[in-house]
Protein backbone atom coordinates (compact mmCIF):
# COMPACT_ATOMS: atom_id res chain seq x y z
CA UNK A 1 0.00 0.00 0.00
CA UNK A 2 1.37 3.38 -0.88
CA UNK A 3 2.48 5.41 2.08
CA UNK A 4 0.96 8.81 1.55
CA UNK A 5 -1.13 11.28 3.44
CA UNK A 6 -4.28 10.31 1.54
CA UNK A 7 -4.27 6.78 2.94
CA UNK A 8 -3.05 7.70 6.37
CA UNK A 9 -5.71 7.36 8.99
CA UNK A 10 -8.27 5.47 6.95
CA UNK A 11 -10.62 3.44 9.09
CA UNK A 12 -12.08 0.04 8.40
CA UNK A 13 -14.67 -0.29 5.66
CA UNK A 14 -16.63 -2.82 3.68
CA UNK A 15 -16.94 -6.27 5.17
CA UNK A 16 -15.47 -5.19 8.51
CA UNK A 17 -18.16 -2.55 8.93
CA UNK A 18 -20.96 -4.90 7.90
CA UNK A 19 -20.16 -7.69 10.34
CA UNK A 20 -17.87 -6.43 13.09
CA UNK A 21 -18.65 -2.82 13.96
CA UNK A 22 -21.00 -2.29 16.93
CA UNK A 23 -24.51 -1.07 16.26
CA UNK A 24 -24.02 2.60 17.05
CA UNK A 25 -24.75 5.79 15.18
CA UNK A 26 -21.77 7.54 16.81
CA UNK A 27 -18.56 8.20 14.90
CA UNK A 28 -15.17 9.50 16.08
CA UNK A 29 -15.33 13.26 16.45
CA UNK A 30 -18.95 13.47 15.26
CA UNK A 31 -19.78 16.24 17.76
CA UNK A 32 -16.55 18.19 17.49
CA UNK A 33 -16.27 21.95 17.31
CA UNK A 34 -14.50 23.11 14.14
CA UNK A 35 -13.30 26.70 14.33
CA UNK A 36 -10.12 28.72 13.77
CA UNK A 37 -8.31 25.78 12.17
CA UNK A 38 -9.08 23.44 15.10
CA UNK A 39 -11.20 20.29 15.20
CA UNK A 40 -11.72 19.70 18.92
CA UNK A 41 -13.79 17.57 21.26
CA UNK A 42 -16.11 19.97 23.12
CA UNK A 43 -15.22 18.52 26.54
CA UNK A 44 -11.77 16.93 26.38
CA UNK A 45 -9.91 19.82 24.72
CA UNK A 46 -10.98 22.71 26.99
CA UNK A 47 -11.01 20.70 30.22
CA UNK A 48 -7.62 19.13 29.50
CA UNK A 49 -6.12 22.50 28.64
CA UNK A 50 -7.52 24.01 31.84
CA UNK A 51 -6.23 21.18 34.01
CA UNK A 52 -2.79 21.37 32.44
CA UNK A 53 -2.59 25.11 33.11
CA UNK A 54 -3.90 24.73 36.67
CA UNK A 55 -1.56 21.88 37.56
CA UNK A 56 1.45 23.68 36.12
CA UNK A 57 0.69 26.87 38.06
CA UNK A 58 0.02 25.02 41.33
CA UNK A 59 3.24 22.99 40.99
CA UNK A 60 5.25 26.16 40.41
CA UNK A 61 3.62 28.04 43.30
CA UNK A 62 4.01 25.21 45.82
CA UNK A 63 7.57 24.44 44.71
CA UNK A 64 9.31 22.19 47.24
CA UNK A 65 6.01 21.46 48.97
CA UNK A 66 4.62 20.00 45.72
CA UNK A 67 7.74 17.89 45.36
CA UNK A 68 7.28 16.51 48.87
CA UNK A 69 3.61 15.70 48.27
CA UNK A 70 4.26 13.89 44.99
CA UNK A 71 7.26 12.09 46.48
CA UNK A 72 5.19 10.88 49.43
CA UNK A 73 2.50 9.53 47.12
CA UNK A 74 5.07 7.77 44.97
CA UNK A 75 6.90 6.33 47.99
CA UNK A 76 3.64 5.02 49.42
CA UNK A 77 2.78 3.07 46.28
CA UNK A 78 6.32 1.83 45.63
CA UNK A 79 6.82 0.82 49.25
CA UNK A 80 3.48 -0.92 49.75
CA UNK A 81 2.57 -2.10 46.28
CA UNK A 82 5.88 -3.06 44.69
CA UNK A 83 4.70 -6.67 44.68
CA UNK A 84 1.59 -5.58 42.78
CA UNK A 85 3.59 -3.86 40.03
CA UNK A 86 5.72 -6.98 39.56
CA UNK A 87 2.69 -9.26 39.45
CA UNK A 88 0.72 -6.96 37.13
CA UNK A 89 3.46 -6.68 34.53
CA UNK A 90 3.87 -10.46 34.49
CA UNK A 91 0.14 -10.75 33.89
CA UNK A 92 0.49 -8.37 30.94
CA UNK A 93 3.32 -10.50 29.56
CA UNK A 94 1.33 -13.75 29.77
CA UNK A 95 -1.77 -12.10 28.31
CA UNK A 96 -0.11 -10.67 25.20
CA UNK A 97 1.73 -13.94 24.54
CA UNK A 98 -1.57 -15.81 24.81
CA UNK A 99 -3.13 -13.47 22.27
CA UNK A 100 -0.24 -13.95 19.84
CA UNK A 101 0.43 -17.68 20.16
CA UNK A 102 -3.20 -18.83 20.48
CA UNK A 103 -6.16 -18.80 18.12
CA UNK A 104 -6.34 -14.99 18.08
CA UNK A 105 -2.94 -14.68 16.41
CA UNK A 106 -4.33 -14.72 12.88
CA UNK A 107 -6.81 -11.86 13.48
CA UNK A 108 -5.80 -8.86 11.39
CA UNK A 109 -5.82 -5.33 12.81
CA UNK A 110 -8.26 -3.40 10.66
CA UNK A 111 -10.14 -6.49 9.52
CA UNK A 112 -9.76 -9.18 6.89
CA UNK A 113 -9.45 -6.64 4.06
CA UNK A 114 -6.97 -4.31 5.79
CA UNK A 115 -3.61 -3.47 4.22
CA UNK A 116 -0.47 -2.16 5.89
CA UNK A 117 -0.01 1.59 5.98
CA UNK A 118 3.76 1.44 6.49
CA UNK A 119 6.62 -0.81 5.48
CA UNK A 120 8.06 -3.11 8.14
CA UNK A 121 11.21 -1.00 8.45
CA UNK A 122 9.32 2.30 8.80
CA UNK A 123 6.96 0.70 11.32
CA UNK A 124 9.83 -0.62 13.42
CA UNK A 125 11.66 2.71 13.26
CA UNK A 126 8.64 4.66 14.49
CA UNK A 127 7.62 2.37 17.33
CA UNK A 128 11.20 2.07 18.58
CA UNK A 129 11.84 5.82 18.42
CA UNK A 130 8.66 6.52 20.37
CA UNK A 131 9.12 3.73 22.91
CA UNK A 132 12.73 3.40 24.00
CA UNK A 133 15.27 5.33 21.99
CA UNK A 134 16.10 8.22 24.31
CA UNK A 135 16.09 6.01 27.40
CA UNK A 136 18.70 3.72 25.92
CA UNK A 137 20.91 6.71 25.14
CA UNK A 138 20.61 7.89 28.73
CA UNK A 139 20.89 4.60 30.67
CA UNK A 140 22.87 2.20 28.47
CA UNK A 141 26.16 3.23 30.10
CA UNK A 142 25.11 4.63 33.48
CA UNK A 143 22.87 1.76 34.61
CA UNK A 144 25.40 -1.09 34.11
CA UNK A 145 28.08 1.04 35.79
CA UNK A 146 25.78 1.63 38.75
CA UNK A 147 25.12 -2.10 39.18
CA UNK A 148 28.84 -2.80 38.78
CA UNK A 149 29.45 -0.80 41.95
CA UNK A 150 26.13 -1.64 43.64
CA UNK A 151 25.39 -5.24 42.75
CA UNK A 152 21.65 -6.11 42.66
CA UNK A 153 20.66 -8.06 45.74
CA UNK A 154 19.23 -10.87 43.62
CA UNK A 155 22.73 -11.89 42.54
CA UNK A 156 24.67 -11.09 45.70
CA UNK A 157 28.12 -10.87 44.10
CA UNK A 158 31.06 -8.80 45.25
CA UNK A 159 31.09 -5.30 43.74
CA UNK A 160 33.51 -4.32 40.95
CA UNK A 161 34.33 -7.88 39.91
CA UNK A 162 33.69 -9.93 36.79
CA UNK A 163 30.67 -11.50 38.46
CA UNK A 164 29.33 -8.04 39.28
CA UNK A 165 29.72 -7.05 35.61
CA UNK A 166 27.76 -10.14 34.54
CA UNK A 167 24.99 -9.35 37.03
CA UNK A 168 24.92 -5.71 35.86
CA UNK A 169 24.32 -6.73 32.26
CA UNK A 170 21.57 -9.24 33.13
CA UNK A 171 19.76 -6.79 35.42
CA UNK A 172 19.87 -4.09 32.75
CA UNK A 173 18.55 -6.55 30.13
CA UNK A 174 15.70 -7.32 32.51
CA UNK A 175 14.70 -3.69 32.86
CA UNK A 176 14.89 -2.93 29.12
CA UNK A 177 13.76 -6.25 27.67
CA UNK A 178 10.45 -8.03 27.31
CA UNK A 179 8.54 -6.59 30.25
CA UNK A 180 8.31 -2.92 29.18
CA UNK A 181 7.46 -3.88 25.62
CA UNK A 182 4.75 -6.25 26.91
CA UNK A 183 3.11 -3.23 28.57
CA UNK A 184 3.34 -1.12 25.42
CA UNK A 185 2.24 -4.02 23.22
CA UNK A 186 -0.85 -4.79 25.28
CA UNK A 187 -2.05 -1.18 25.27
CA UNK A 188 -1.18 -0.75 21.58
CA UNK A 189 -3.02 -3.92 20.59
CA UNK A 190 -6.14 -2.96 22.54
CA UNK A 191 -6.26 0.55 21.07
CA UNK A 192 -5.57 -0.64 17.52
CA UNK A 193 -8.19 -3.39 17.70
CA UNK A 194 -11.04 -1.30 19.01
CA UNK A 195 -10.24 1.61 16.70
CA UNK A 196 -9.55 -0.19 13.42
CA UNK A 197 -11.62 -3.35 13.89
CA UNK A 198 -14.58 -1.79 15.66
CA UNK A 199 -14.51 1.72 14.17
CA UNK A 200 -14.38 3.33 17.62
CA UNK A 201 -12.42 6.52 18.44
CA UNK A 202 -8.64 6.16 18.64
CA UNK A 203 -8.66 7.02 22.33
CA UNK A 204 -8.20 5.09 25.54
CA UNK A 205 -11.95 5.08 26.26
CA UNK A 206 -12.63 2.75 23.33
CA UNK A 207 -10.86 -0.18 25.02
CA UNK A 208 -13.67 -0.27 27.56
CA UNK A 209 -16.48 -0.69 25.03
CA UNK A 210 -17.18 -4.31 26.15
CA UNK A 211 -17.88 -3.00 29.66
CA UNK A 212 -19.30 0.49 29.06
CA UNK A 213 -20.87 0.28 25.61
CA UNK A 214 -22.29 3.64 24.47
CA UNK A 215 -21.26 5.14 27.82
CA UNK A 216 -17.72 5.54 26.48
CA UNK A 217 -19.06 8.65 24.75
CA UNK A 218 -20.24 10.08 28.08
CA UNK A 219 -18.47 11.17 31.24
CA UNK A 220 -16.95 7.74 32.04
CA UNK A 221 -15.12 7.98 28.71
CA UNK A 222 -14.30 11.66 29.23
CA UNK A 223 -12.58 10.90 32.55
CA UNK A 224 -10.54 8.10 31.00
CA UNK A 225 -9.35 10.31 28.16
CA UNK A 226 -8.61 13.28 30.44
CA UNK A 227 -6.35 11.10 32.60
CA UNK A 228 -4.62 9.90 29.43
CA UNK A 229 -4.07 13.44 28.13
CA UNK A 230 -2.72 14.49 31.51
CA UNK A 231 -0.29 11.54 31.79
CA UNK A 232 0.86 11.90 28.18
CA UNK A 233 1.54 15.62 28.08
CA UNK A 234 3.16 15.85 31.51
CA UNK A 235 5.16 12.67 31.00
CA UNK A 236 6.55 14.06 27.76
CA UNK A 237 7.12 17.52 29.19
CA UNK A 238 9.07 16.20 32.15
CA UNK A 239 11.14 13.91 29.94
CA UNK A 240 11.84 16.77 27.57
CA UNK A 241 12.81 19.09 30.41
CA UNK A 242 14.96 16.56 32.23
CA UNK A 243 16.45 15.17 29.04
CA UNK A 244 17.82 18.45 27.76
CA UNK A 245 20.26 18.18 30.65
CA UNK A 246 21.94 15.33 28.76
CA UNK A 247 21.93 17.31 25.51
CA UNK A 248 23.40 20.31 27.33
CA UNK A 249 26.01 18.16 29.03
CA UNK A 250 26.84 16.38 25.77
CA UNK A 251 27.39 19.61 23.86
CA UNK A 252 29.48 21.01 26.71
CA UNK A 253 31.55 17.85 27.16
CA UNK A 254 32.23 17.29 23.46
CA UNK A 255 32.98 20.96 22.80
CA UNK A 256 35.11 21.52 25.89
CA UNK A 257 36.55 18.24 27.22
CA UNK A 258 36.96 16.32 23.95
CA UNK A 259 37.48 18.96 21.26
CA UNK A 260 38.78 21.69 23.55
CA UNK A 261 37.43 24.43 21.30
CA UNK A 262 34.42 25.88 23.11
CA UNK A 263 33.07 25.80 26.65
CA UNK A 264 29.32 25.66 26.25
CA UNK A 265 27.65 26.72 29.50
CA UNK A 266 25.34 24.36 31.34
CA UNK A 267 22.33 25.39 33.35
CA UNK A 268 18.69 26.41 33.16
CA UNK A 269 19.04 29.17 30.54
CA UNK A 270 20.94 27.06 27.96
CA UNK A 271 18.51 24.21 28.58
CA UNK A 272 15.47 26.41 28.00
CA UNK A 273 17.07 27.56 24.74
CA UNK A 274 17.57 23.90 23.81
CA UNK A 275 13.93 23.14 24.63
CA UNK A 276 12.89 25.97 22.31
CA UNK A 277 15.07 24.59 19.51
CA UNK A 278 13.90 20.99 19.96
CA UNK A 279 10.28 22.14 20.13
CA UNK A 280 10.69 24.14 16.91
CA UNK A 281 12.02 21.08 15.08
CA UNK A 282 9.30 18.87 16.57
CA UNK A 283 6.66 21.40 15.55
CA UNK A 284 7.88 21.37 11.95
CA UNK A 285 7.90 17.56 11.99
CA UNK A 286 4.41 17.16 13.43
CA UNK A 287 3.08 19.84 11.07
CA UNK A 288 4.41 17.82 8.13
CA UNK A 289 2.25 14.88 9.22
CA UNK A 290 2.82 11.27 10.17
CA UNK A 291 4.22 10.15 6.83
CA UNK A 292 6.22 13.18 5.77
CA UNK A 293 7.48 14.16 9.22
CA UNK A 294 7.50 11.58 12.00
CA UNK A 295 8.13 8.54 9.80
CA UNK A 296 11.11 10.11 8.03
CA UNK A 297 12.67 11.43 11.21
CA UNK A 298 12.21 8.06 12.94
CA UNK A 299 13.92 6.37 10.01
CA UNK A 300 16.82 8.81 10.29
CA UNK A 301 16.99 7.99 14.00
CA UNK A 302 17.31 4.29 13.33
CA UNK A 303 20.04 4.80 10.74
CA UNK A 304 21.98 7.01 13.17
CA UNK A 305 21.63 4.35 15.87
CA UNK A 306 22.97 1.70 13.52
CA UNK A 307 25.91 3.93 12.58
CA UNK A 308 26.83 4.67 16.22
CA UNK A 309 26.30 1.04 17.21
CA UNK A 310 28.46 -0.28 14.37
CA UNK A 311 31.15 2.29 15.13
CA UNK A 312 31.32 1.27 18.78
CA UNK A 313 31.47 -2.43 17.94
CA UNK A 314 34.37 -1.81 15.53
CA UNK A 315 36.49 0.57 17.63
CA UNK A 316 35.52 -0.90 21.01
CA UNK A 317 36.36 -4.29 22.54
CA UNK A 318 34.58 -6.26 19.80
CA UNK A 319 35.10 -9.76 21.17
CA UNK A 320 34.21 -8.64 24.68
CA UNK A 321 31.01 -6.98 23.39
CA UNK A 322 29.74 -10.13 21.69
CA UNK A 323 30.81 -12.27 24.62
CA UNK A 324 28.95 -9.93 26.97
CA UNK A 325 25.84 -10.14 24.80
CA UNK A 326 25.77 -13.94 24.68
CA UNK A 327 26.60 -14.38 28.36
CA UNK A 328 24.17 -11.63 29.33
CA UNK A 329 21.38 -13.34 27.42
CA UNK A 330 22.19 -16.61 29.16
CA UNK A 331 22.08 -15.03 32.60
CA UNK A 332 18.93 -13.09 31.72
CA UNK A 333 17.02 -16.08 30.36
CA UNK A 334 18.38 -18.41 33.03
CA UNK A 335 17.00 -16.16 35.77
CA UNK A 336 14.03 -14.77 33.84
CA UNK A 337 11.23 -16.12 36.03
CA UNK A 338 13.08 -15.50 39.28
CA UNK A 339 13.91 -11.91 38.33
CA UNK A 340 10.34 -11.33 37.17
CA UNK A 341 8.92 -12.23 40.57
CA UNK A 342 11.80 -11.13 42.84
CA UNK A 343 10.58 -8.61 45.44
CA UNK A 344 13.59 -8.68 47.76
CA UNK A 345 11.28 -9.23 50.71
CA UNK A 346 13.20 -12.21 52.06
CA UNK A 347 16.76 -11.01 52.05
CA UNK A 348 19.00 -8.29 50.64
CA UNK A 349 17.69 -6.84 47.41
CA UNK A 350 14.68 -4.69 48.16
CA UNK A 351 16.66 -1.52 47.41
CA UNK A 352 17.23 -2.55 43.79
CA UNK A 353 13.62 -3.64 43.39
CA UNK A 354 12.04 -0.47 44.79
CA UNK A 355 14.68 1.93 43.48
CA UNK A 356 14.93 0.52 39.97
CA UNK A 357 12.50 -2.26 39.00
CA UNK A 358 9.32 -0.83 40.54
CA UNK A 359 10.35 2.63 39.36
CA UNK A 360 10.74 1.35 35.80
CA UNK A 361 7.52 -0.65 35.81
CA UNK A 362 5.54 2.34 37.13
CA UNK A 363 7.19 4.62 34.55
CA UNK A 364 6.49 2.25 31.62
CA UNK A 365 2.86 1.91 32.75
CA UNK A 366 2.51 5.69 33.08
CA UNK A 367 3.88 6.08 29.55
CA UNK A 368 1.82 3.23 28.08
CA UNK A 369 -1.16 5.37 26.94
CA UNK A 370 1.18 7.58 24.91
CA UNK A 371 3.43 4.88 23.42
CA UNK A 372 0.61 2.36 23.06
CA UNK A 373 -1.63 4.82 21.22
CA UNK A 374 1.16 5.81 18.85
CA UNK A 375 1.96 2.15 18.13
CA UNK A 376 -1.74 1.52 17.53
CA UNK A 377 -1.92 4.45 15.12
CA UNK A 378 0.77 2.98 12.85
CA UNK A 379 -0.12 -0.74 13.03
CA UNK A 380 -3.14 -1.18 10.78
CA UNK A 381 -2.97 -4.22 8.51
CA UNK A 382 -0.83 -6.45 10.73
CA UNK A 383 -2.01 -9.67 12.32
CA UNK A 384 -2.04 -9.96 16.10
CA UNK A 385 0.83 -12.45 15.91
CA UNK A 386 2.88 -10.19 13.63
CA UNK A 387 2.13 -7.22 15.86
CA UNK A 388 3.29 -8.96 19.03
CA UNK A 389 6.44 -10.35 17.42
CA UNK A 390 7.29 -6.91 16.09
CA UNK A 391 6.51 -5.02 19.30
CA UNK A 392 7.69 -7.53 21.90
CA UNK A 393 10.63 -9.45 20.48
CA UNK A 394 12.48 -7.32 17.92
CA UNK A 395 12.91 -4.13 20.03
CA UNK A 396 13.86 -6.25 23.04
CA UNK A 397 16.53 -8.07 21.02
CA UNK A 398 17.92 -4.82 19.64
CA UNK A 399 17.98 -3.32 23.13
CA UNK A 400 20.14 -6.18 24.42
CA UNK A 401 22.63 -5.66 21.57
CA UNK A 402 22.77 -1.92 22.24
CA UNK A 403 23.19 -2.40 25.99
CA UNK A 404 25.91 -5.01 25.48
CA UNK A 405 27.79 -2.70 23.15
CA UNK A 406 27.81 0.46 25.26
CA UNK A 407 27.29 -0.96 28.73
CA UNK A 408 29.69 -3.80 27.95
CA UNK A 409 32.34 -1.38 26.70
CA UNK A 410 31.99 0.67 29.88
CA UNK A 411 32.43 -2.47 32.00
CA UNK A 412 35.44 -3.49 29.91
CA UNK A 413 36.97 -0.08 30.56
CA UNK A 414 36.43 -0.63 34.28
CA UNK A 415 37.78 -4.19 34.38
CA UNK A 416 40.58 -4.02 31.82
CA UNK A 417 41.11 -0.36 30.94
CA UNK A 418 41.88 2.90 32.69
CA UNK A 419 38.56 3.01 34.56
CA UNK A 420 37.85 6.57 33.45
CA UNK A 421 34.28 5.85 32.32
CA UNK A 422 33.33 4.77 35.85
CA UNK A 423 35.35 7.53 37.51
CA UNK A 424 33.75 10.30 35.45
CA UNK A 425 30.30 8.76 35.95
CA UNK A 426 30.80 8.74 39.73
CA UNK A 427 31.98 12.34 39.62
CA UNK A 428 29.62 13.95 37.09
CA UNK A 429 26.56 11.68 37.07
CA UNK A 430 24.35 9.97 34.51
CA UNK A 431 24.12 12.75 31.93
CA UNK A 432 27.81 12.56 31.06
CA UNK A 433 28.29 8.77 31.20
CA UNK A 434 27.80 8.09 27.47
CA UNK A 435 30.19 10.85 26.42
CA UNK A 436 32.81 9.86 28.98
CA UNK A 437 32.76 6.33 27.54
CA UNK A 438 33.09 7.46 23.91
CA UNK A 439 36.07 9.61 24.90
CA UNK A 440 38.00 6.46 25.88
CA UNK A 441 38.01 5.13 22.31
CA UNK A 442 39.31 6.45 18.95
CA UNK A 443 37.48 9.30 17.21
CA UNK A 444 35.72 10.24 20.41
CA UNK A 445 34.92 13.72 19.13
CA UNK A 446 33.05 12.33 16.12
CA UNK A 447 31.19 9.66 18.06
CA UNK A 448 30.37 12.12 20.86
CA UNK A 449 28.95 14.59 18.34
CA UNK A 450 26.92 11.81 16.73
CA UNK A 451 25.60 10.72 20.13
CA UNK A 452 24.53 14.29 20.92
CA UNK A 453 22.75 14.55 17.57
CA UNK A 454 21.02 11.24 18.24
CA UNK A 455 19.81 12.39 21.66
CA UNK A 456 18.33 15.50 20.04
CA UNK A 457 16.58 13.62 17.23
CA UNK A 458 15.15 11.12 19.72
CA UNK A 459 13.72 13.96 21.76
CA UNK A 460 12.19 15.43 18.64
CA UNK A 461 10.51 12.14 17.66
CA UNK A 462 9.23 11.63 21.20
CA UNK A 463 7.85 15.15 21.22
CA UNK A 464 6.07 15.00 17.87
CA UNK A 465 4.79 11.46 18.52
CA UNK A 466 3.36 12.63 21.82
CA UNK A 467 1.80 15.69 20.21
CA UNK A 468 0.13 13.43 17.65
CA UNK A 469 -1.31 11.28 20.44
CA UNK A 470 -2.68 14.30 22.32
CA UNK A 471 -4.19 15.47 19.03
CA UNK A 472 -6.11 12.20 18.73
CA UNK A 473 -7.31 12.38 22.32
CA UNK A 474 -8.50 15.99 22.14
CA UNK A 475 -10.20 15.57 18.76
CA UNK A 476 -12.51 12.77 19.87
CA UNK A 477 -10.32 10.02 18.45
CA UNK A 478 -10.17 11.23 14.85
CA UNK A 479 -7.28 9.81 12.85
CA UNK A 480 -6.47 13.04 11.04
CA UNK A 481 -6.49 16.44 12.72
CA UNK A 482 -5.76 19.92 11.33
CA UNK A 483 -2.19 21.11 11.11
CA UNK A 484 -2.98 24.08 13.37
CA UNK A 485 -4.00 21.72 16.16
CA UNK A 486 -0.89 19.57 15.78
CA UNK A 487 1.30 22.68 16.03
CA UNK A 488 -0.61 23.93 19.07
CA UNK A 489 0.06 20.83 21.16
CA UNK A 490 3.72 20.59 20.12
CA UNK A 491 4.26 24.18 21.26
CA UNK A 492 2.23 23.63 24.46
CA UNK A 493 4.36 20.65 25.40
CA UNK A 494 7.59 22.63 24.97
CA UNK A 495 6.17 25.61 26.88
CA UNK A 496 5.15 23.45 29.85
CA UNK A 497 8.60 21.85 29.94
CA UNK A 498 10.35 25.23 29.83
CA UNK A 499 8.13 26.73 32.54
CA UNK A 500 8.62 23.82 34.89
CA UNK A 501 12.36 23.74 34.27
CA UNK A 502 12.60 27.46 35.01
CA UNK A 503 10.42 27.15 38.12
CA UNK A 504 12.10 24.01 39.47
CA UNK A 505 9.04 21.81 39.22
CA UNK A 506 10.21 19.16 36.75
CA UNK A 507 11.40 16.60 39.28
CA UNK A 508 8.19 17.00 41.25
CA UNK A 509 6.11 16.50 38.13
CA UNK A 510 8.09 13.44 37.09
CA UNK A 511 7.36 11.95 40.48
CA UNK A 512 3.68 12.76 40.04
CA UNK A 513 3.64 11.10 36.61
CA UNK A 514 5.18 7.94 38.07
CA UNK A 515 2.60 7.97 40.87
CA UNK A 516 -0.10 7.54 38.23
CA UNK A 517 1.37 4.11 37.47
CA UNK A 518 -0.67 2.40 40.20
CA UNK A 519 -4.18 3.42 39.07
CA UNK A 520 -3.18 2.86 35.45
CA UNK A 521 -1.97 -0.64 36.33
CA UNK A 522 -5.43 -1.43 37.69
CA UNK A 523 -6.96 -0.11 34.47
CA UNK A 524 -4.62 -2.24 32.35
CA UNK A 525 -5.61 -5.38 34.26
CA UNK A 526 -9.25 -4.66 33.39
CA UNK A 527 -8.10 -4.00 29.83
CA UNK A 528 -6.72 -7.55 29.59
CA UNK A 529 -10.30 -8.75 29.96
CA UNK A 530 -11.86 -6.25 27.55
CA UNK A 531 -9.32 -6.99 24.81
CA UNK A 532 -9.92 -10.71 25.33
CA UNK A 533 -13.66 -10.10 24.96
CA UNK A 534 -13.14 -8.14 21.76
CA UNK A 535 -10.81 -10.69 20.17
CA UNK A 536 -13.11 -13.55 21.18
CA UNK A 537 -16.04 -11.86 19.51
CA UNK A 538 -14.01 -11.24 16.36
CA UNK A 539 -12.83 -14.85 16.25
CA UNK A 540 -16.36 -16.20 16.68
CA UNK A 541 -17.62 -14.11 13.76
CA UNK A 542 -14.67 -15.16 11.58
CA UNK A 543 -15.58 -18.81 12.26
CA UNK A 544 -19.32 -18.30 11.75
CA UNK A 545 -21.50 -19.44 8.89
CA UNK A 546 -22.58 -15.85 8.33
CA UNK A 547 -18.98 -14.80 7.66
CA UNK A 548 -18.44 -17.73 5.29
CA UNK A 549 -21.55 -16.74 3.35
CA UNK A 550 -20.34 -13.15 3.06
CA UNK A 551 -16.98 -14.32 1.75
CA UNK A 552 -18.66 -16.59 -0.77
CA UNK A 553 -20.93 -13.73 -1.87
CA UNK A 554 -17.91 -11.44 -2.29
CA UNK A 555 -16.13 -14.10 -4.32
CA UNK A 556 -19.09 -14.46 -6.65
CA UNK A 557 -19.30 -10.68 -7.08
CA UNK A 558 -15.58 -10.46 -7.88
CA UNK A 559 -15.92 -13.13 -10.56
CA UNK A 560 -18.98 -11.47 -12.06
CA UNK A 561 -18.84 -9.10 -14.97
CA UNK A 562 -17.81 -5.54 -14.16
CA UNK A 563 -18.39 -2.28 -15.97
CA UNK A 564 -15.23 -0.25 -16.62
CA UNK A 565 -15.06 3.51 -16.30
CA UNK A 566 -15.53 3.80 -20.08
CA UNK A 567 -18.72 1.81 -19.94
CA UNK A 568 -17.30 -1.37 -21.52
CA UNK A 569 -18.47 -4.62 -19.96
CA UNK A 570 -15.62 -6.97 -19.01
CA UNK A 571 -15.31 -10.41 -17.57
CA UNK A 572 -13.80 -11.03 -14.15
CA UNK A 573 -10.27 -10.93 -15.64
CA UNK A 574 -10.67 -7.50 -17.23
CA UNK A 575 -11.09 -8.82 -20.82
CA UNK A 576 -13.83 -7.34 -23.04
CA UNK A 577 -17.05 -9.32 -23.09
CA UNK A 578 -17.80 -9.98 -26.82
CA UNK A 579 -21.56 -10.05 -26.18
CA UNK A 580 -21.44 -6.47 -24.88
CA UNK A 581 -19.89 -5.05 -28.08
CA UNK A 582 -22.47 -3.59 -30.49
Amino acid sequence: MAENEETTGEVSSGLQVELFHPESDRKPGDRNIQKFGFDIHPVIFPVALGLIALFTVVTLILGAQAANIYSSIRSFFEGNFGWFFLLAVNIFMVTILYFALGKFGSIRIGGVEAEKEFSDFSWMAMLFSAGMGIGLMFYSVSEPLYYYGNVPGFFGYKAQTGEAASAAVAQTFFHWGFHPWAIYGLVGLGLAFFSFNRGLPLTFRSIFWPLLGERIYGWPGHVIDLVTVFATLFGLSTSLGLGVAQVNTGLSYVGGNILGIVNIPTGIVPQIILIAGITAIATASVAAGLDAGIKRLSTVNLYLMFILLTFMILVGPTVYIFGTWVQGLGTYFGNFLSLSFFTGTQGNGSATVSGWTVFYWAWWIAWSPFVGMFIARISKGRTVREFVIGVLFLPSLFSTIWLSTFGGSALFNSLNGNGQALAIYNEAGQTVAMFALLEQFPLGAISGSLATLLVITFFVTSSDSGSLVVDHLTSGGKHDVPKTQRIFWAVTEGAVAALLLWGGGLNALQTAAIATGFPLALILIVMCFTVYQGLSNEYEILQSQQFAEHIQKRSVEDDANAVTSSGMVTDGKGNPDPESID
